[in-house]
């Protein structure tokens, strides 16, 4: 090697090992680039007009896409499309130093991972060198292929479309004159609650309007033309102000063209450097003038059009993702590379840049990357209803629910058809509803901490983002249609099983279960998404609630509440309902797993047992026991409520989350509630959350059952004969079995 090779080996920065292809400085580097921009000890480039910011952040953007196709092309797997044709708005973002960045687009994964590369955040997690990163991209305790909330520096997951104008607006809410731009791209736009969701948020919150949405319009999805595609710009920029939006700015890259691009959507790479330049500094002005808009009190919108892929390894909807073909030792792919590479002098400055963005790397300055401080909370104030009592459990909760708001301003309960028709009109008496028109009728106020948009999806989001962020939160529904905004919460529960901190758990409570719901017939009787929440507790972190009285559901949001980087779901009735378990006892069935709420003193001709989730399904359970005692059998009934407790600890992932939880029933105690000569395992909902005990009980004679339709009827006594869930037909099966 000559004197002149080694000292240009020597110039190369450390990290840059294993970059494949680099280049000669650009044109005016030494005026532009002699020095980072953004200077020591500053926040952000001191002026967004100066030529030398421009020239930087092109750099940048440059920079972002050479990382993302190679990272990409090492595994022949991985989207280096859709961020491509962000990374002007992106690298704008960071000099700017609004750094608390999230996305809708779990396709952008690999640019983020580029930018927490080049900013030392995944030095965290062992990433130094290109090398390292290749190694990592894609591979079990590395770099995921979609976002994740392990990932250091990085806000928030990203994987089904739809979801990251939540984590903004959550984070927004809790950190004010903090920007959280989030980038969106047109194939999302196709989900039907972005926009809308945005809008509603912002009529409940008008003055929270530090989030940023930065539509990435470039006339592709994954696969085909974006339905977006077909708009004019007036067009999209009348779509964002007729959902509320007051500034709007679109930076077209069109207009900048000097290189005869026929589509509406063209490559900016292509242009002269002095037109890249010019494209550039209007998107770093106009993401400045976005910035400042949306923190000064606006809502507002920034655009950037081009073309998909603009400056990868193709373009439009071909460039989304690589094949096991696209290597980086095929052709396509080495000149992507080569056109994208920068000298080691541009990859310092442009290091430099990332480290000093938003005060350091986003591992050490991103809002998530500690624990946000909360209100404490005391002695939850527990009602305890006398046994043989009645009472409404969903109102019973309410009341708690209510005191933890009281104590906590920044607690919200989320809920899109009403706290009143659940049974819980005392949460909105104590905390009123969010609404701009003040009415002490309906519990309005402006202030209120209860969230109605008429989604499952924006409560479900806003609720989830706020726990993932670090506040306390409850999302309340009728189960029927929690499966609507089920998605975001269990993309939030996979999060929290992987961050790294603690965060309050995501806490949920669905209500006006099928067997209420008679007269509403099938549209309202959907408890099949119990089966979703039950394969969701091997998970490690996701815990399904089923407390069978009044008393019980009070221990069970206490538990919830108190807990950490889990999914707690409690599913319970508004419909008066005998009480089983004294306080003491309901809370000791919530933590170990199952509670006896009654037992025969003998039986001649042996014992049966029933294992029960849910609270009004236990009325034909108490006819049943009845009718077998008179028979002459010994009578169990156990309620299940909390089933993730009845599992081996071997049937669950509970290691490998943060927060991890091994309290599992052993079996002494398990057979000593479970054993008997027949098991009836009966819920008014599907047979999933039953599994933990079917799975270890010795009885030798055992059967289910459990819901199987809905239909129209006058009462939940009809429904359940309706479902083959009466007493006289569990009395005969029992005896059927016992032969």
């Amino acid at each position: 090697m000559s004197t002149t090779a080694n000292e240009a080996a020597a110039s190369i920065p450390a990290f840059c090992e294993g970059i494949q292809y680099f280049a000669e400085s650009w044109p005016g580097f030494a005026a532009h680039a002699a020095e980072p921009v953004i200077g020591a000890g500053q926040r952000a480039v001191a002026d967004p007009a100066d030529p030398r910011a421009a020239y930087q952040t092109l750099l940048m953007a440059d920079a972002l896409r050479y990382v993302t196709l190679q990272v990409c092309g090492a595994k022949g797997s991985g989207h280096p499309g859709g961020f491509a044709s962000s990374a002007e708005a992106y690298a704008a973002l960071v000099m700017l130093g609004h750094t608390n960045i999230v996305t809708e687009v779990g396709h952008h994964a690999p640019g983020f991972y580029s930018a927490m590369f080049l900013d030392l955040s995944l030095e965290e997690m062992g990433i130094r060198t290109m090398s390292d990163m290749m190694a990592r991209f894609r591979e079990k305790h590395g770099l995921l292929g979609h976002l994740s909330g392990a990932i250091p520096g990085l806000l928030a997951p990203a994987g089904p479309l739809g979801q990251g104008q939540h984590f903004a607006m959550a984070g927004a809410l809790l950190h004010p004159g903090t920007l959280f731009p989030v980038t969106i791209g047109d194939g999302g736009m196709g989900e039907p609650y972005v926009l809308n969701s945005m809008m509603h948020f912002h009529t409940a919150y008008p003055e929270v309007t530090n989030f940023l949405p930065v539509l990435i319009w470039n006339g592709y999805s994954q696969e085909h033309h974006a339905m977006a595609s077909c708009m004019s710009n007036e067009d999209m920029i009348a779509y964002w102000a007729g959902h509320g939006f007051d500034e709007v700015v679109l930076v077209d890259a069109k207009s900048f063209d000097d290189t005869g691009q026929d589509s509406a959507y063209v490559d900016s790479t292509r242009f002269s450097l002095n037109q890249r330049l010019a494209f550039t500094q209007t998107v770093l002005a106009g993401m400045h003038w976005a910035a400042q808009s949306a923190l000064s009190g606006k809502l507002t919108a920034f655009i950037i059009k081009q073309l998909k892929g603009a400056g990868v390894h193709t373009l439009g909807a071909k460039s989304h993702n690589l094949y096991p073909a696209d290597t980086l030792d095929q052709p396509h792919i080495i000149e992507g590379l080569q056109r994208r590479a920068l000298s080691p002098q541009a990859w310092a400055v442009v290091r430099e840049n990332f480290v000093r963005a938003g005060g350091g790397p986003a591992v050490r300055t991103a809002v998530t990357e500690r624990v946000l401080d909360i209100a404490p909370l005391g002695e939850f104030p527990m009602h305890e209803y006398a046994k043989g009592e009645k009472a409404v459990p969903s109102t019973a909760m309410g009341a708690l629910v209510a005191w933890v708001g009281q104590q906590d301003p920044r607690f919200v309960v989320t809920n899109a058809d009403g706290n009143e028709a659940s049974g819980m009109k005392n949460i909105n008496d104590a905390l009123k509803i969010r609404h701009p028109t003040a009415d002490p009728l309906y519990n309005q106020a402006p202030t209120g901490q209860v969230y109605e948009p008429l989604n499952e999806d924006a409560c479900a989001g806003l609720a989830a983002g706020l726990a993932l962020f670090g506040s306390r939160a409850l999302w309340l529904s009728y189960e029927s249609f929690a499966i609507n905004g089920w998605p975001v919460v269990q993309t939030v529960t996979q999060a929290m099983a992987e961050l790294r901190r603690k965060t309050p758990s995501i806490v949920c409570m669905f209500t006006a279960g099928a067997l209420e719901q008679g007269r509403n017939g099938w549209t309202h009787q959907r408890p099949e998404i119990e089966n979703y929440f039950a394969a969701q507790m091997r998970n490690g972190n996701v815990y399904l609630l089923f407390p069978p009285d009044a008393n019980t559901i009070q221990a069970a949001y206490e538990y919830a509440t108190r807990s950490c980087n889990k999914g707690m779901v409690i599913i319970a009735s508004k419909s008066l309902l005998p009480v089983h378990l004294s306080m003491e006892e309901a809370r000791a069935a919530v933590e170990k797993g199952a509670a006896i709420l009654y037992e025969s003193a003998a039986g001649a001709k042996g014992t049966v047992v029933f294992a029960v989730t849910g609270d009004m399904i236990l009325l034909p359970v108490f006819e049943a026991k009845d009718k077998l005692e008179a028979a002459g059998y010994k009578v169990r009934i156990v309620a299940v409520v909390n089933p993730r407790r009845l599992y081996r600890p071997t049937d669950v992932a509970w290691a490998t989350v943060t927060e991890p939880d091994n309290a599992f029933m052993d079996d002494e105690h398990f057979n000593a509630l479970f054993d008997g000569d027949v098991l009836l395992a009966v819920s008014g909902g599907p047979s999933g959350p039953l599994e933990p005990v079917l799975l270890r009980a010795r009885a030798p004679r055992r059967d289910t059952f459990a819901w199987q339709r809905g239909e129209t009827t006058a009462s939940p006594a009809e429904l359940m004969a309706f479902n083959g869930l009466t007493a006289e037909a569990l009395a005969q099966r029992v005896m059927m079995l016992a032969g």
